[in-house]
């Protein structure tokens, strides 16, 4: 009994272990992409590097900018236009770092309509203001020489929503991920333009955080970096791994040809650099093309919203833990 009561009362002096610290991550509504996007989430290599790797969802990237700012999420990924469009509004965000590197979306239109110019007069459904749709939309018209106003464009929630809209004849036309592409034709709709044909240097998916985060939270920020990048690496070298995610997150069949289309298409594109590099040449061409579009009127310097060091970090603490 003396023994017993002794090692009871060992074992009630340990320390408490430690819960490990959370992180608040936003993405956008998962898609049949999401066994790349949230591999490092569902993959377990948030626990491996040591944090609570928590995912919000939202509808679009203005969504996610909006919640950052506020302090509700720790770090987001979405479109790189967000973030330096609020810088130039006098926001801190950072880009630490890019992976999908181009616009992994097309606009759909009803069958009959062949070429831009008939889009004149009609209405597209896009996603919120100076989200990656809106910008896709507004740059196919610019190149065709549209101008603004003579479309009718109408924020009609996200992707799923939209495509709904146009094969239901709502609207003539949609800008949506192009995992639609293998459906489009037996629902009465096509791709009429590739996003990445009028946006060739717009950089999809960033990861973004604030400035308190990184003065703050900068060693939980280093190990969720070395998450994501974990997570990509094993995604994008695991093929069915990241299918079999995929279908379980968005609830699909075996049958549904959208998940190995999306991946296909970005591992023959080498659209997903899972070295989450910053292309500053990218987004210095994207910030040309904001002004452009009307969005923003003056450059912020580039220099000024980035910080390289956390991925290097992140890189290094990688290497270290082989």
């Amino acid at each position: 009994m003396m023994l017993r009561a002794i090692l009871l009362a060992s074992l009630l002096a340990l320390p408490a272990r430690a819960e490990p610290p959370a992180w608040k991550h936003g993405v956008l509504l998962p898609k049949a992409d999401a066994g790349i996007i949230l591999m490092p989430a569902r993959g377990g290599f948030g626990t491996a590097q040591g944090i609570d790797l928590q995912i919000s969802v939202m509808k679009d990237d203005t969504g996610l900018i909006r919640a950052l700012l506020a302090g509700e999420l720790d770090s987001i990924e979405g479109g790189s236009a967000t973030a330096i469009l609020a810088a130039s509004r006098g926001a801190p965000p950072r880009v630490l770092g890019c992976y999908w590197t181009v616009v992994p979306y097309g606009v759909f239109a009803k069958a009959e309509i062949t070429e831009i110019a008939q889009l004149r007069g009609r209405a597209i459904a896009v996603s919120g203001p100076s989200a990656a749709p809106d910008l896709v939309a507004r740059a196919m018209l610019a190149h065709a020489g549209i101008p603004r106003g003579e479309v009718r464009m109408a924020d009609m929630g996200g992707d799923g929503d939209r495509y709904k809209a146009v094969t239901a004849g709502v609207v003539d036309a949609t800008v949506v991920s192009l995992e639609y592409t293998p459906l489009a034709n037996a629902a009465g709709v096509h791709m009429l333009v590739r996003g990445s044909d009028v946006l060739p240097n717009y950089p999809r998916i960033c990861i973004t955080t604030s400035t308190s985060a990184i003065a703050n939270r900068r060693a939980d920020l280093v190990a969720f970096v070395a998450a994501e990048i974990a997570g990509l690496r094993h995604a994008m070298s695991d093929r069915e791994a990241s299918l079999a995610l995929t279908r379980e997150i968005i609830h699909i069949g075996a049958d549904d040809p959208r998940p190995a289309f999306m991946y296909d298409d970005a591992r023959a594109n080498g659209t997903i650099d899972t070295e989450m590099g910053i292309p500053m040449d990218k987004l210095a061409w994207l910030q040309d093309e904001l002004i452009a579009l009307g969005n923003m009127k003056t450059k912020v310097s580039l220099d000024g919203i980035v910080d390289p060091s956390i991925r290097r970090d992140a890189l290094a603490r990688l290497e270290t833990r082989k």
